[in-house]
């Protein structure tokens, strides 16, 4: 087998770990670059100078060359574009679903694709659009699955499974699942670029959540298409470890500048807001007037992109990747629609997620869902009681029963756990509703765990009718 993923540390469902492909190695999570032989903005070389360890190029563009098809082949893919990382290699998929057909069959590609020396061969698969219905969805799916069969023969060791199904759940999970029984270690999600282009966020995290519940943990995941700096902690947090993107050029094609937190026109900017080689040695001004815009401009894009890519794999170290979705999703509103949609996977995600992180840090209602909250909440029932046991609101009173403090949004503790993850390295800001909503779903739990243990709950003026409300099977007293 051509691959073998190691994971290294991990965070909600995102790992950073090492992939080696036949003898190179890796790290991920990991951005490649689209390269045009036809039309480089940024040479591999250049982008190796920057860090890229591996990039993807269209094999159908080099079988179509009249340029340069002769000469790849004979001298292989990674001589040709001088590039000695990992080379991926696109099977004409996408000009198939932009044109309707291309002139090329599956084993045709494959047996191209080997020829040149791709380190990682994809089948001909075919993408379904968002807008197709059913039928399409099951017709393509079922053809998609035919070739990639035909790909394990033709090339077993080091060929990618893309998964397909349209936006519907069940067939992402039925493909999945069929990928997967095929032997495939490394799993691109396909016909997602539409669904980015049209910020349908909410639908993405779908398909990707249905995507993953059908694949092996340890399974590579790629994410064709994904290249905007603003949307990868989200695909990250999914579980998405590899991208691939001509973003970075395109967008320089357009005259536009990336941010982690969106893009701009160029012509519009009177400042160069980020610190990149680029940037720090000219003025907006300089760069608009610039004949080469469009190269420096791309140079640009992906100094920021990779710069985003440093930062995720900094946050699943550290355990902090929660805060850094919350972080970027917040610059569009769509892409908010997207993290909410994620936060109702959050039963599965804490199964994969790490059990002790750096920090809880609460950023609103949308923390309240955290996979840290639900974790802690379902161990309480695990915890040794007295009879009498007093939930106290308001900090330390003298008592005769036992008793437990409380910290929402995660609910009642006792004091040996008060330096313990969560609950001593969770910053809450002042209480607000949501939070406190969610900490009395935390006592419901105690109180639906501890059958025999009467519990009388201390709260102060602000408190007591809400949590009277939430938790109208205990006593409540106020504390004045």
């Amino acid at each position: 087998m051509a691959f073998a993923f190691e994971v290294l540390e991990k965070d909600i469902a995102g790992r950073y770990g090492r992939l080696k492909v036949g003898q190179k190695t890796m790290r991920t999570p990991a951005l490649l670059p689209v390269i045009n032989p036809h039309i480089p903005l940024i040479t591999p070389q250049e982008m190796k100078v920057l860090g890229v360890e591996a990039l993807i190029t269209n094999a159908y563009i080099f079988f179509r060359s009249e340029r340069y098809r002769e000469q790849v082949m004979q001298e292989g893919l990674h001589r040709f574009l001088d590039f000695d990382g990992v080379i991926m290699t696109d099977s004409g998929a996408f000009q198939q679903s932009v044109y309707g057909e291309v002139e090329i069959t599956n084993r045709e590609t494959l047996e191209f694709q080997k020829r040149i020396g791709s380190d990682i061969v994809v089948p001909l698969d075919i993408p379904t659009p968002p807008g197709a219905d059913r039928e399409t969805a099951e017709r393509d799916l079922r053809l998609t699955l035919d070739r990639l069969r035909e790909a394990r023969e033709l090339a077993p060791d080091n060929s990618a499974g893309p998964i397909q199904g349209g936006i519907y759940p069940d067939l992402r999970k039925t493909a999945a699942e069929n990928v997967q029984d095929l032997g495939f270690a490394f799993c691109p999600l396909g016909a997602v670029v539409p669904l980015m282009e049209q910020y349908r966020y909410r639908d993405l995290v779908r398909v990707v959540q249905s995507a993953k519940s059908g694949l092996s943990p340890a399974t590579v995941v790629h994410l064709f298409g994904a290249g905007h700096p603003m949307m990868l902690p989200l695909a990250v947090a999914m579980g998405c470890d590899l991208f691939d993107s001509a973003a970075y050029a395109l967008f320089a094609r357009d005259r536009r500048y990336f941010t982690s937190h969106g893009s701009y026109r160029l012509d519009e900017m009177a400042y160069l807001p980020c610190p990149c080689e680029i940037c720090r040695h000219r003025t907006a001004q300089e760069m608009k007037n610039d004949p080469e815009v469009e190269r420096l401009l791309a140079f640009h894009n992906l100094y920021v992109t990779l710069a985003e890519i440093a930062r995720i794999r900094q946050a699943i170290q550290e355990g902090s990747l929660w805060e850094l979705v919350d972080e970027c999703c917040r610059n569009h509103p769509r892409l908010l629609e997207g993290y909410r949609e994620f936060l109702k996977y959050a039963r599965q995600l804490e199964r994969q997620d790490r059990v002790s992180k750096y920090r809880f840090f609460y950023r609103g209602k949308e923390s309240c869902h955290r996979t840290e909250v639900l974790r802690y909440q379902d161990r309480l029932k695990g915890l040794s009681l007295e009879h009498q046991v007093i939930i106290s609101l308001v900090g330390a009173i003298p008592a005769s029963g036992q008793v437990l403090y409380f910290k929402p949004p995660f609910g009642p503790y006792p004091a040996e756990l008060a330096e313990t993850f969560p609950i001593g390295q969770s910053v809450i800001p002042s209480w607000d509703e949501p939070m406190i909503r969610q900490g009395c779903a935390g006592i419901r739990q105690l109180l639906y765990s501890h059958p025999y243990s009467h519990f009388t709950i201390v709260a102060g003026e602000e408190w007591y009718d809400m949590v009277s409300r939430e938790i109208p099977q205990a006593e409540v007293r106020r504390c004045l």
